[in-house]
């Protein structure tokens, strides 16, 4: 009896042995299944990929590749700009200045029932163009003439505003031109005042010569009330045109 208790207990932990190293076994078999089985999985593919990219490369990276996950400079994705325009002056087709202002000489041939007069004065306007085509003008003339009756000098001012329209071209710029106000005149005749309506109709024509600066030629018709009655006369200006 004592001789069969050990050898039983050889027997049984031989057999736990033997059981245990047929487990390892299997499992060994069971996880080599799997793995293989994962690998031939899109898992599997899309697992490695990362791997590889999050894994820091062997060999240096060339300077001139961009990763994916680096963003471009934004002096090599941004396209040159265009080349800005050529400057234009303000506005419209001709893109001219709004503002015009003329100096110079007038003629001025007066024509009435009491006196006939020719005087040499001057002439200055201001013009604001409020589009392509039409402006405001304001106007002022001198004239003053020889000696008439006894030491008496004829000296003419007329004044006013009105309306312009212009046909602004390039080079050349016809227009035309109504002035309303008034107008001054001596010498003063006997019952009559020295002051009187006014009004001015004619037009011109200005040439360019640089973008600042233009001639200018004009020939007015003059309607004048003085002494009772109107009278009808003419005056021409030559001017000088500053643009601005």
């Amino acid at each position: 009896m004592k001789t069969l208790l050990p050898v039983a207990l050889l027997a049984l932990a031989t057999a736990s042995v033997a059981r245990a190293q047929d487990d390892r076994a299997r499992s060994s078999t069971a996880s080599a299944n799997i793995d293989a089985d994962f690998a031939n999985t899109s898992a599997a593919t899309s697992f490695s990929s990362s791997d590889a990219f999050l894994r820091p490369s062997a060999q240096p990276r060339p300077k001139n590749t961009l990763s994916l996950a680096e963003p471009r400079p934004l002096a090599e994705s941004a396209e040159p700009s265009p080349a800005s325009p050529d400057p234009r002056y303000v506005y419209g087709s001709r893109d001219d200045f709004r503002w015009q202002l003329a100096l110079g000489i007038s003629l001025v041939r007066f024509r009435s029932s009491k006196y006939y007069a020719t005087g040499v004065g001057t002439n200055t306007s201001v013009t604001y163009f409020t589009n392509e085509w039409l402006g405001v003008e304001g106007n002022l003339n001198t004239a003053f003439a020889p000696t008439i009756y006894q030491n008496e000098h004829v000296k003419y001012v007329s004044y006013g505003a009105g309306p312009k329209v212009a046909w602004r071209a390039r080079k050349w710029e016809p227009w035309v031109h109504t002035i309303v106000g008034g107008v001054h005149v001596l010498p003063q005749t006997a019952g009559f005042g020295k002051n009187g309506l006014g009004l001015q109709v004619g037009g011109g024509v200005d040439y360019r010569i640089y973008p600042h600066l233009s001639a200018r030629a004009e020939l007015d018709w003059v309607g004048t009330h003085l002494f009772g009655t109107w009278q009808n006369s003419a005056q021409a200006n030559v001017d000088i045109v500053l643009h601005f």
